[in-house]
């Protein structure tokens, strides 16, 4: 099954966000989903150390009955229930992985950036 993708409007400029197809198909079925920023993987620990730390957030959501969906901006996408592979670009980027906050969210979707 492939990403949905969802068109959002926000202060005039449409933003496109990637949802991953087992969040989408959990909400639907009105599961819980535990959303998990990506921040810490991405500035908050140094690899591998940030991977490992994933892992277990994502392990005790899961144990506790819920669907883990790390949440981030890859190549300007906003993206919910990042796969492995884009936790490992975004844990290994380094000083070229933007820290995104609502105020730089639209400079980093505008130019295709992590």
């Amino acid at each position: 099954m492939a990403s949905r993708r969802r068109a959002v409007v926000s202060c005039d400029m449409i933003n496109e966000i990637v949802i991953a197809p087992e969040v989408d198909a959990a909400v639907a079925d009105s599961k819980p989903v535990v959303a998990l920023e990506s921040t810490l993987i991405a500035h908050g620990l140094p690899y591998p150390r940030n991977i490992e730390t994933w892992e277990t957030m994502e392990e005790a959501v899961r144990v506790n009955g819920a669907l883990p969906a790390t949440i981030g901006v890859i190549e300007g996408l906003i993206r919910v229930g990042l796969r492995s592979a884009e936790i490992e670009r975004l844990a290994r980027g380094g000083p070229d992985v933007l820290k995104v906050s609502r105020r730089d969210l639209g400079f980093a979707v505008s130019r295709g950036l992590d």
